[in-house]
């Protein structure tokens, strides 16, 4: 399959749509996360709980981002991705700004409702129109490309969106970003050609039903397991990102600006880094032996334990970002490896269905577990009259990180047990 040289013209330029794709996810990231940097502000002006806000950063985005997920990447594999992948982030650029008008509790819910619907049908498109710019060798590291958006995003969000509250109130940021996104919305939809599905496979495969995908995505013991640790992973990074910048405001001293530019810059740097690594090194090892798809993010979580729990406790901000840099780099270096062993294992034809099944047990998992856990056990400390209860919240995260790895073992030895990851088995 590698050997395979695409006629169409739609592949001149696989890294630069790779790029401004990965611009895509950067905006939905940044617009799911702009949320979690002006925690703060937002709280104080609206009067919410952690617990309202662990709600508003993950439960309340994360069922209709699963809800609509399916049914949007049943649509994708069957017309024009790339039109789907424009529209998405035109109307969840139009929720973010509206979540800027919303006066209360609810009014923000349902913006945040609206965000996730949204962003429901921008990376499972993304996910198959790159993988139809590369072949199975080369997309960890196409997909490492494209995930880059987490950090970008969580970097941009910090930044701009801190800046930008800052100087002007933390309603203008959400306005400000979701003005962006209807812009780069057309950027894409004009800049970005569909690809010929499958033209690096053996075959495209027909159109299944999705009971058929959704069946041999739970038979198949390799993605079962890779769906399982990318929603363990997915709740240690969607907490993290989401109470991290709460954490430091509120028991490290740290102050917006300071957060717009050393967190903005520490998380960013280091997760791109981390992130690129990943992919590049999977597609390396890969080769050779494919537990490396399983064996590389268990290594990152392992290593990240320490160095968070430490981050979590030190009393200043300048100790707590050079101790969270190693968790910072290695929170998405599951992602590059998961999404190439969904995209190699499944038929070209359901290739996005595949990838919405992938994010409903992310997103329900992750997104919608991660930040409500550390908002309901902050709450509950400080109930129980515990001073630090932000902290012991967070602390209570490191567990989760020694699962996350545990089950990316899992992976590796599926993989090593049977299942080749340069081949496409899904169902034809």
């Amino acid at each position: 399959m590698s050997g395979v040289t695409p006629p169409s013209p739609a592949r001149s330029n696989p890294y630069a749509v790779a790029i401004l794709l990965a611009g895509v996810y950067g905006l939905s990231f940044l617009d799911r996360q702009l949320l979690s940097i002006l925690a703060e502000p937002v709280k104080a002006d609206l009067g919410l709980s952690d617990t309202q806000l662990g709600f508003l950063s993950g439960l309340a985005f994360a069922l209709f981002y699963s809800i609509f997920g399916i049914p949007v990447a049943m649509l994708a594999d069957r017309s024009n991705r790339v039109r789907i992948v424009a529209a998405a982030c035109a109307l969840w650029s139009l929720f973010t700004a509206t979540c800027g008008m919303a006066q209360t509790f609810a009014q923000l819910a349902l913006a945040r409702v609206g965000v996730g619907v949204g962003e429901a049908g921008g990376s499972p498109p993304s996910y198959a129109i790159i993988a139809d710019y590369f072949p199975p060798e080369k997309r960890a590291g196409a997909m490492a490309i494209y995930s880059l958006g987490v950090p970008v995003g969580t970097t941009a969000g910090a930044a701009l969106g801190g800046w930008i509250a800052a100087e002007h109130g933390w309603r203008w940021a959400f306005v400000a970003i979701g003005v962006v996104g209807i812009v780069y919305s057309l950027i894409v939809v004009t800049a970005v050609r569909e690809p010929q599905r499958g033209s690096f496979d053996s075959s495209p495969g027909k159109q299944q039903p999705l009971a058929a995908t959704l069946g041999f995505f739970i038979g198949d013991p390799v993605l079962r397991r890779a769906a399982f640790a990318a929603g363990l992973s997915a709740f240690v990074g969607y907490a993290m990102l989401s109470w991290t910048p709460a954490l430091l405001m509120r028991t490290k001293g740290m102050d917006l600006g300071e957060l717009a530019l050393y967190y903005s810059l520490v998380s960013g740097i280091t997760a791109a880094i981390g992130t690129l690594f990943s992919g590049h090194l999977v597609d390396r090892l890969g080769q050779h032996d494919r537990r490396m798809y399983g064996f590389v993010p268990a290594a990152a979580f392992f290593i990240s334990i320490p160095f968070y729990a430490a981050g979590v406790f030190v009393s200043s901000w300048e100790w707590a970002l050079v101790l969270m840099s190693v968790p910072f780099a290695f929170y998405a270096a599951y992602l590059p490896p998961t999404l190439a062993i969904v995209q190699n294992r499944v038929a070209p034809s359901q290739r996005s269905t595949a990838s919405s099944i992938l994010l409903l047990i992310m997103s329900l998992i992750g997104l919608g577990g991660g930040p409500l856990y550390i908002g309901a056990i902050s709450d509950a400390a400080a109930g129980a009259g515990a001073a630090s209860s932000l902290q012991i919240a967070m602390f209570a995260l490191a567990p989760v990180f020694a699962l996350a790895a545990l089950m990316h073992v899992s992976v590796a030895r599926a993989l090593a047990r049977g299942g080749d990851h340069e081949e496409v088995a899904g169902p034809r």
